[in-house]
């Protein structure tokens, strides 16, 4: 229930604590998405100075560039033109500054990030884990060289992640609000709001002629960005896995003969014993027992007599039991026949009385008879090497300028093509088109290929199946060609010349409205074809019940003041809306009684954001930060392509 109005008064910087909070590449890694971290050549000029430390035009231009990616994992079709219009460049800038802020200011201050605290979260990103879902060395080195990054990057980058934790985690907690606020603010949820709400849709006012071609070219030249396609790439590909080893020998009798030599403690006879196990912390108690045991009673029986109880114990080899109790135990215990009971031994715990259940005593096997186990384990592998082989020397081949075909045809592989594909794996044209599930493992190492036709090999299903790749196709993200989406174009132009109008008609409703005419009225006036006024009397509790995001025309009247009538554009150009707000209707704080104490937890983890955001500002400003903004501009310029 507090979750909306908790959004309304989230401020940007709550965003901001959440960006130091996690780290740049530490979020990246964790989110799945290592691309973009390789040194990008964008100079070493600073665009800004922290304390005594500068971020490199390089540093900037490798960030941005992996904020772009990170998004396009939302919205494919978003250009670093775009990005950089939407002020990404400053965005990410200004994270950059408050994190190296922070570990200048910890620096100085004695708070550090330990190897040993930055190993552990290391081995918490997913992007490291192997295929059993635990933390692998082997898959954390590939990854970082597959990206270009270096170690040295990634551990810096979660050091100071962590040492912002360390100092702004501690200004946000704890805070409390006191009792009347939260009352007022209880009360505020549960107030309920009377107003009208009125649509005008743009197709309704959109010229009824179409555009001509000079208006088209207008339009067009004016709204570019509104038409970026999405990078786009052709995968090649093909899978093998045994098949494409030809003839493998089986193992040989010599190959045979030294896995049995090299592991002959395998096949050595064994003798396991299954004991039940009764320890006392005397001798004579011991032999008191056995006594017993020996004229009949069985030990389970004889010890719960006093007691105490005997636990049976797994199946155990001598040397097993030594290491659990003592040498001595274990003697005895195995020179006890089945079915009877050991001599009393002492341990370093006290005198165990052992009684022998069973004995499973398994005969040495000679290698006519573990020959049927040991084949397949030397022809696996055997195979795993083969295939290990068989990859080095692709990888080998594509490395001196070997193509796809050709390791295809060597290889008795079918090439498979895919459609156009976005960074997301999806299919350009058809984003529900099913695709193979092996595409999943190369998309992104596809996606970070800088050129066409440079195959790679990877491992699509460990020790099992392979996958050679290469990209046949590139189609940069940039604005279709007016040509190829001249009906498009058309109808948006036709939607914002609706909208325009629409606009029109709804700052006609908003003058009747202030005028005191009812806003059902002032629609009815208009005498077109508009929706029918919706009237709304709800509460915020009524707002948020099924969790999700309020419809934005009902978000602007829980904002508005009493009796005042507000203009809201409809997503995607699509319209207008016109929002009265009549009465609110605010309950006394007695009836919020039973929620003031969670509307106090609520306000004090807001407060303690805001006290945190406090603390950045402040360590920023002692710092202190200098901006290049000509360097800043430059790489802007570079970045739109204005060069």
């Amino acid at each position: 229930m507090l979750q909306f109005f908790r959004n309304f008064i989230t401020s940007k910087y709550g965003a901001v604590f959440a960006l130091l909070f996690l780290g740049l590449i530490a979020f990246a890694f964790a989110a799945g998405d290592i691309a973009g971290f390789r040194n990008t050549g964008g100079g070493g000029d600073k665009v800004a100075t922290v304390g005594r430390q500068k971020l490199a035009a390089s540093d900037l231009n490798q960030a941005v560039s992996n904020a772009l990616e990170n998004m396009r994992q939302q919205n494919p079709r978003l250009s670093m033109k775009g990005f950089v219009a939407q002020g990404g460049i400053e965005r990410v800038l200004d994270d950059m500054i408050d994190r190296t802020a922070l570990s200048v200011f910890g620096s100085r201050h004695g708070i550090v990030a330990s190897d040993r605290l930055v190993d552990s979260e290391i081995t918490k990103i997913p992007a490291f884990r192997g295929l059993d879902g635990k933390f692998s060395e082997t898959t954390f080195r590939q990854l970082l060289a597959q990206r270009g990054i270096s170690e040295k990057l990634v551990r810096d980058d979660l050091a100071q992640g962590l040492i912002a934790r360390q100092i702004l985690q501690p200004a946000s907690f704890g805070a409390i609000v006191p009792r009347e606020l939260a009352t007022r603010y209880t009360a505020l949820l549960q107030e309920t709001r009377n107003g009208a709400i009125a649509l005008l849709p743009a197709p309704l006012f959109a010229p009824k002629t179409p555009p001509t071609d000079k208006e088209l070219a207008d339009f067009y030249a004016s709204h570019r960005n509104q038409f970026i396609r999405p990078e786009r790439r052709v995968i090649r590909y093909a899978t093998f896995g045994d098949e494409a080893l030809k003839n493998l020998a089986a193992p040989s009798d010599a190959e045979i003969a030294a896995f049995y030599n090299s592991n002959k403690a395998q096949y050595a006879a064994t003798e396991a014993r299954i004991l039940t196990q009764l320890v006392l912390p005397t001798e004579a108690a011991a032999r008191a027992v056995a006594a017993e045991v020996a004229k009949g009673k069985t030990l389970k029986a004889a010890a719960s007599e006093k007691g105490l109880s005997a636990g049976e114990l797994p199946p155990t080899n001598k040397a097993d039991l030594a290491r659990t109790s003592s040498s001595a135990v274990a003697d005895a215990a195995f020179a006890a026949a089945e079915g009877s009971l050991a001599a009393p031994a002492r341990s370093t715990i006290g005198w165990h009385l052992i009684h022998v259940d069973r004995v499973d005593a398994r005969p040495a096997r000679t290698l006519d008879q573990v020959r049927g186990e040991i084949v397949p384990q030397l022809a696996a592998a055997k195979r795993r090497a083969a295939l290990g082989d068989l990859t080095a020397r692709l990888e080998e081949e594509f490395d001196k300028g070997g193509n796809l075909a050709d390791a295809a045809k060597e290889l008795g592989l079918t090439i498979q093509t895919t459609p156009a594909l976005t960074a997301d794996g999806k299919s350009y044209v058809n984003p529900s088109e099913a695709l193979p599930p092996v595409l999943a493992r190369i998309t992104s190492a596809a996606f970070a290929m800088e050129k066409e036709n440079e195959p790679q090999v990877a491992e699509a299903e460990a020790n099992k199946t392979f996958v050679v790749f290469d990209v046949s196709d590139i189609a940069a993200s940039a604005a279709a060609p007016l040509a190829e989406i001249k009906t498009d174009v058309a109808t948006a132009f036709l939607i914002e010349r609706g909208s325009s109008a629409a606009k029109a008609a709804a700052e006609k409703l908003l003058a009747e409205t202030k005028k005191g005419v009812p806003l059902a009225q002032a629609v009815a006036n208009l005498k077109l074809a508009i929706p029918p006024v919706q009237t709304i009397a709800m509460n915020r509790q009524q707002l948020t019940q099924n969790g999700q995001r309020p419809p934005p025309p009902l978000v602007l009247l829980f904002s508005m003041a009493k009796g005042t009538t507000k203009l809201l554009p409809a997503d995607g150009n699509r319209g207008w809306f016109v929002v009265s707000l009549k009465d609110i209707v605010t309950p006394p704080p007695a009836a919020s009684a039973t929620l003031i104490p969670a509307a106090q937890r609520e306000l004090g983890q807001l407060v303690g954001n805001e006290c945190a955001e406090s603390l950045r500002r402040a360590i920023r400003a002692e710092v202190k930060v200098e901006r290049d903004e000509a360097a800043i501009k430059a790489l802007r310029n570079q970045l739109n392509g204005s060069n």
